[in-house]
């Protein structure tokens, strides 16, 4: 709990207008969890408010760690400022577009409906990209700098910063082919509250663990810097090998997708 107050603390010192916006984040999954309890609206099979709590709480885990992390890195004042208003304006002009969609009842994603749908539907594809190119800049200045932590956690960082990035390269193929299942059309029987589907294969669910790995494969090397006392070196080895195969599974998920086979079978 202490390491969590003080990533809010140090975001909040470091960069309140980040900070804002990942509350206003908390307050619109607020919002959609009361969504969930008096509307009874669906759309594809679950409610209209399961998409944008999803969105919610990833951008702004998303938005918090990134927020952290660049505290790690000796960039200058200037710089931190711009990075952290492109990630945080950018995701939270996003995310007001899912909730707007989603309080329409139509889809956010793939929508091009009409001309309206399909604008909102593109916009939201260049406020990605923006974020990807961000992605970049940080995997380049991670390799180029020294960063103000121990090696092995920089290490992790810059794993976490690839898997992001492999992570938002599934989420342009879902873009490509207009939809998230393989095998069949969007919907239907899925996993609880992720909606992953039990049919089909998803590609949502390699997507969502690329997306984590900046917060999964840094917190490995934490808690193994605070619970084995060993060289540096050693260190570094067993970071990498849990990169690796996370990195795998991720891969895994991806492969299996694309033969449209689900995750789980229920």
């Amino acid at each position: 709990m202490r390491y969590i107050n003080k990533v809010f603390s140090t975001v909040k010192q470091e960069s309140p207008i980040l900070y804002t916006i990942v509350m206003i984040h908390l307050v619109l999954a607020i919002v959609c969890i009361l969504g969930l309890g008096i509307d009874d609206r669906t759309l594809m099979g679950v409610s209209v408010w399961i998409k944008p709590l999803k969105f919610c709480i990833s951008s702004g885990i998303f938005m918090l760690t990134s927020g952290y992390l660049i505290t790690l890195y000796p960039f200058s004042r200037r710089k931190k400022d711009i990075i952290n208003n492109l990630v945080s304006w950018t995701l939270l002009i996003e995310i007001i577009i899912i909730v707007y969609q989603a309080s329409r009842g139509v889809k956010s994603h793939y929508n091009q409906s009409s001309l309206f749908d399909g604008l909102l539907f593109a916009a939201m594809g260049i406020l990605i990209s923006i974020n990807v190119l961000i992605m970049v800049l940080f995997i380049i200045e991670t390799v180029r700098l020294r960063l103000k932590t121990a090696r092995s956690l920089q290490i992790s960082i810059l794993l976490g910063w690839l898997v992001v990035l492999f992570g938002s390269w599934v989420g342009g193929q879902m873009i490509g082919q207009m939809s998230h299942t393989v095998g069949v059309p969007d919907g239907g029987v899925g996993l609880p509250l992720v909606n992953w589907s039990t049919i089909a294969g998803d590609l949502r669910i390699a997507h969502f663990f690329g997306l984590h790995g900046i917060q999964i494969i840094p917190l490995f090397a934490l808690w193994l810097s605070n619970t084995w006392k060993t060289t540096q070196r050693n260190q570094i080895i067993a970071v990498v090998i849990f990169g690796v195969l996370y990195a795998g599974w991720i891969g895994f998920t991806f492969y299996q997708a694309k033969q449209g086979i689900p995750l789980l079978k229920m």
